[in-house]
């Protein structure tokens, strides 16, 4: 299958970042949100990074400017009809995932791929919302996407073999590591992730250390290139509550289950990076 348009659902922190390195692999481009203003916000914050990219000496000017003439922006679902692959980065929320699926099947056509960057909800089940689930995949990058080089490709037991390869061709074109997972609750790396995390949060909870002496720990002592809980402010913590609460309910597992100090936390509004308090001061 050829993929030359990708399409992209949601300008925010994934969604931009998943504009950057497509651009900057020589894809066209069209970065959607609901409404301009948050257009505008995800083709600044690309801007931004490239910028920051030529500066520090690891772009050069015309890769930047080739990257930017790639892309466009638009609130306009309709304007996503042409693409080849369609990468959907919205909230986490399972309804709102398959309402724009739904409108997207009846928009693009038969050989569209489309792909969810989901970190741990159902393959399968956002999949169930189009009339050919077979064309589904699940695609998780890593924040910030223009640096982490782990793409997680996660497939559900009727996406089609040329689909996958399809998926795999183009995560190695824009330079990411592909991992295949099978769909299963929070897949690899969050159903891991998330329990290390919680566990972080019980450790602070229960005043075993503090917040940077058990991310030092598990920076010098296992080579995380960042801590559990640095993590957990960068991801929001109100993002991983619900991811946990989802694996605990799925996997029927109070390891995921979150602490008392998170919900805490979250009422409170420190929800990590995003509010400018977390476990970190930002």
């Amino acid at each position: 299958m050829s993929v030359e348009h990708i399409a992209i659902l949601g300008a925010g922190t994934m969604g931009h970042g998943i504009a950057h390195v497509s651009a900057l692999a020589g894809y066209r481009v069209s970065l959607y949100d609901i409404d301009d203003g948050r257009v505008s916000a995800g083709l600044k914050k690309v801007r931004g990074n490239l910028e920051k990219g030529v500066e520090k000496g690891k772009l050069t000017a015309e890769a930047r400017d080739e990257a930017l003439a790639l892309i466009s922006g638009t609130s306009a679902l309709a304007d996503l009809a042409p693409a080849d692959l369609v990468i959907e980065a919205v909230p986490e929320r399972i309804e709102l995932k398959q309402a724009l699926f739904r409108d997207l099947d009846a928009l693009c056509g038969p050989a569209t791929i489309f792909a969810t960057n989901t970190s741990s909800l159902s393959i399968a089940r956002i999949a169930a919302a189009l009339r050919d689930p077979s064309r589904m995949i699940g695609t998780h990058f890593f924040n910030p996407v223009h640096i982490m080089t782990l793409l997680e490709v996660v497939v559900h037991p009727g996406t089609r073999e040329d689909v996958r390869a399809a998926v795999l061709e183009y995560g190695t074109r824009i330079g990411k590591e592909c991992i295949v997972v099978n769909d299963a609750p929070g897949f690899a790396t969050s159903r891991l992730g998330v329990c290390l995390g919680m566990e972080a949060i019980r450790m602070v909870e229960q005043g075993v250390a503090s917040p940077e002496d058990i991310d030092k720990a598990m920076s010098l002592g296992y080579r995380h290139p960042v801590g559990p809980l640095r993590l957990t402010d960068m991801v929001g913590l109100d993002v991983r509550m619900s991811i946990g609460e989802y694996l605990a309910r799925e996997l029927n597992n109070p390891a995921f289950e979150p602490p008392q100090l998170m919900r805490r936390m979250v009422a409170e509004g420190k929800l990590g990076q995003k509010s400018g308090q977390g476990f970190y001061r930002w």
